[in-house]
């Protein structure tokens, strides 16, 4: 246990914070530092087949210890941390759940509360690993990123347990949706992969939401509003006027479980132009494709009332629901689920409300749905993960290899 945590807190004092903004792979430099740096690590263990591309994707392998013939396995967690909050100077500390509140800044009185979050009871008496509450924590997805690694030491320390040839890969910004676009799937050479990059305890994941997302620009006209009768067209009103044509239940403060949503991620306007960025979300392809049509029509019929003819909408497609390819690979979730159980972990099957590599992993041909990593609060300064659940995490990867050989 204790490399374990001397993993995960070396790796996220790491700033590997990835930038939609930048078109190179990897977005940020911190990235490729932290590769080079796990590059370094794999050799140290013992791993072979180390590779290290242009593009910040490491790889490797933990060689068979049993002469079956055994499907190849692989493992894959992303390095980058989400822009949705700072990744810089990460101070990650131990603390213990007792009940109360949890102060986790005494200096800038930064809280942990337990009304706001209450499922911190589940975790009652547990160690728990925290930032200073300036920033992220990062176990989203370096907690993926250290159970795999210390699962792939235990493997290459102890050849009594026996399993076949298992790859490993840590990509670059799966944060901001391009995780897998440079994934060398025949490289990898896994008959079927499992990401480590999911949240409580137990889950198993193998549904996503089908997702796009939209750029609205939008042009007016501004003139004084002392004279602006028949002349003006307010851009900030037209993007008020799109927002509001949206079904107001569908956002994601009102949605849950398999309900899909419209949210605005950034809106910059004036009178004279405007800007919506917005992400659609649904699990049902239908559903999906009638949410993209409906921001379509929405506009179209704006742009008519306005008098403007100045809305440009363009949808992009960013990733598809993973379920289409795993159905017809179901063993490869329900070995999962046993692996699980053997270790103890009650398996949670849940729809994943976002994406993951894995989705398009598995339409790339590797079918690949995701495991827990045991952390909460993601993208968040109060992120936080429970040993405990590392731990099992680590436990239940190397009963996966373990009963892929069996």
């Amino acid at each position: 246990m204790e490399s374990l945590i001397n993993r995960f807190m070396q790796y996220v004092k790491m700033e590997t914070t990835s930038d939609e903004e930048i078109g190179k792979c990897p977005t940020t430099k911190g990235q490729l530092v932290m590769a080079q740096y796990l590059v370094e690590e794999l050799k140290k263990i013992g791993a072979q087949e180390i590779s290290l591309d242009e593009n910040g994707y490491v790889m490797a392998t933990i060689p068979a210890t049993t002469d079956k013939e055994v499907p190849v396995i692989g493992f894959i967690s992303h390095m980058d941390t989400s822009p949705e909050a700072s990744g810089k100077d990460v101070k990650p500390q131990i603390v213990r759940f007792t009940g109360s509140d949890i102060v986790i800044n005494k200096e800038k009185n930064i809280v942990l509360s337990v009304s706001d979050f209450p499922e911190t009871e589940n975790y009652l008496g547990q160690d728990v690993i925290v930032s200073d509450g300036t920033t992220l924590l990062g176990a989203d997805d370096k907690a993926g990123i250290a159970e795999i690694m210390t699962m792939a030491e235990k493997l290459l320390t102890n050849k009594s347990i026996l399993h076949g040839k298992i790859r490993i890969a840590f990509t670059p910004d799966e944060e901001i949706g391009r995780g897998a676009d440079k994934f060398d799937v025949k490289r990898f050479g896994a008959d079927w992969a499992y990401t480590v990059d999911g949240g409580v305890l137990g889950e198993i994941q193998y549904e996503n939401f089908n997702a796009a997302v939209a750029d609205i620009h939008i042009t007016g006209r501004n003139v004084h509003p002392g004279e602006a009768k028949g002349k003006m067209i307010n851009a900030a009103r037209i993007a008020a006027a799109i927002q509001n044509s949206l079904p107001f239940s569908e956002v994601p403060e009102r949605t849950e479980g398999y309900e899909g949503f419209f949210h605005t991620v950034e809106m910059n306007c004036t009178p004279e132009k405007g800007h919506i960025k917005m992400i659609i979300r649904d699990h049902d392809r239908t559903k999906f494709e009638h949410k993209k049509e409906l921001l379509k029509k929405s506009c179209e019929i704006i742009n008519t009332q306005y008098g403007c003819g100045g809305i440009e909408v363009k949808i992009r497609d960013q990733y598809f629901n993973m379920k289409e390819k795993i159905v017809p690979n179901m063993h490869i979730v329900e070995l999962a689920k046993e692996a699980m159980l053997n270790c103890n972990v009650i398996p949670q099957p849940l729809p994943i409300r976002g994406g993951t590599d894995g989705a398009t992993l598995s339409f790339m041909g590797l079918p690949c749905p995701n495991i827990f990593t045991g952390g909460m609060n993601f993208h968040s300064r109060f992120e936080y993960i429970p040993i405990n659940s590392m731990v099992a995490a680590v436990n239940v990867l190397t009963e996966i290899c373990r009963l892929t050989a069996k």
